[in-house]
């Protein structure tokens, strides 16, 4: 069974969200939380197995809820999936700095917020590459330098090429296809960059990837 813990203040989105992943038989609503201190409690009490955050609750907000949820390391395992109105929120991509699994529109269709919670379940990141690549070039055009914020010396440079195309929002078996191994040694790969950089998955390195300058959308030279 997957573990979902619902955080949003609005208790008719609560509802809706609980009515539609209760009906599934693979996955459980263990708590629900009206703001992000109430998040962070539940998910210490209940360590789901992935948290449905909205970004934008009072007092707490979901940044914030999600910031102290990442501190904490008895919660390595549990996965914040950020939820949002708008598919560029100004605040996603902070989020996702912190360590956020991905984010989900509000108004997505009910399949694809099924696939998205087991998917960020069983590790993935949720985000398409498309999604990736509008999200984080947005901000990161607004920059003239790239932030410098992951060191990737420790990476061969096959792990770098790795983390490049994880960038692009390849799936592993895209990267296979794209360098010509097997989808068991692009896995490979993937999990040695996050552990070398200290990664809490696929999501985080996307964002490593663009600090440190590997994908440059936006900056010149």
């Amino acid at each position: 069974m997957i573990s979902v813990l619902l955080a949003d203040d609005q208790a008719l989105v609560r509802a809706g969200f609980r009515a539609l992943l209760a009906a599934e038989p693979d996955i459980e609503v263990v708590a629900e939380a009206a703001d992000g201190a109430q998040a962070v409690e539940h998910a210490l009490a209940k360590r789901p197995d992935v948290i449905l955050m909205d970004i934008r609750m009072p007092d707490v907000d979901g940044l914030e809820a999600t910031r102290r949820i990442v501190a904490e390391p008895e919660l390595a395992g549990v996965h914040v999936v950020i939820l949002t109105t708008f598919d560029l929120d100004e605040y996603v991509f902070e989020a996702l700095r912190t360590g956020a699994s991905g984010f989900l529109v509000k108004d997505t269709e009910p399949v694809e917020l099924l696939r998205g919670v087991r998917a960020v379940a069983s590790g993935d990141a949720l985000l398409s590459p498309g999604v990736t690549r509008r999200l984080i070039a947005e901000f990161a055009n607004r920059s003239k330098e790239p932030v410098r914020g992951a060191d990737l010396a420790a990476l061969t440079e096959r792990e770098r090429e790795v983390l490049a195309l994880v960038a692009e929002g390849l799936s592993n078996d895209e990267i296979a296809a794209r360098l010509v191994v097997s989808p068991a040694t692009a896995k490979t790969h993937v999990s040695r960059a996050m552990i070398k950089l200290g990664a809490r998955d696929r999501a985080q390195l996307v964002v490593f990837a663009y600090e440190a300058g590997l994908v440059r959308p936006g900056w010149l030279g």
